[in-house]
């Protein structure tokens, strides 16, 4: 998988750890290997003018997804595992996790790993506009999130220091 990432906001995050993450879900979710993903971490201004842009809504929110590539089976493989694509851009405001995680009662780490599981959880296709799609989608997020979490020793941490 190739996954980059461009921290704009002025705030450290552990990159390391959401390329993990994302590698981790993409790999449990079947996507081919080849894959491109792009981790884009804003500060509110920028969030708030993709947000106004894109969604017609004014203010910061915690992530968008820009999905890009349509995932099709690859002909003839016989595996049904998605062909290559440019899946899109997943964009994270750390200012607004952190808020948000304090309101929720843990670490921003956390949010992170949540908002970048919901992300890419966009990107390949899953919504939560009705019901029974969010319980879906929210029930996928939370097993990907607890299994990565368990993979990583439970902390959720990949091993890499924090940046």
């Amino acid at each position: 998988m190739s996954i980059a990432v461009a921290n704009e906001s002025g705030v450290a995050v552990d990159e390391r750890e959401l390329v993990a993450l994302a590698v981790y879900l993409l790999t449990e979710m079947g996507v081919n290997p080849a894959a491109e993903l792009s981790l884009l971490i804003v500060d509110e201004d920028h969030m708030s003018s993709l947000h106004e842009h894109w969604m017609g809504e004014p203010g910061p929110t915690d992530v968008l997804a820009f999905p890009m590539d349509e995932l099709g089976a690859a002909p003839g493989r016989g595996d049904e595992r998605p062909e290559p694509a440019l899946l899109g851009d997943v964009v994270l405001c750390p200012t607004v996790a952190a808020r948000q995680a304090a309101a929720a009662g843990h670490g921003t780490p956390a949010e992170l790993r949540l908002l970048t599981a919901h992300g890419i959880l966009h990107l390949l296709g899953y919504d939560h506009a009705e019901a029974e799609d969010k319980r879906r989608m929210f029930a996928l997020q939370d097993k990907l999130l607890a299994g990565f979490v368990a993979d990583a020793g439970g902390s959720g941490h990949s091993g890499a220091a924090p940046r």
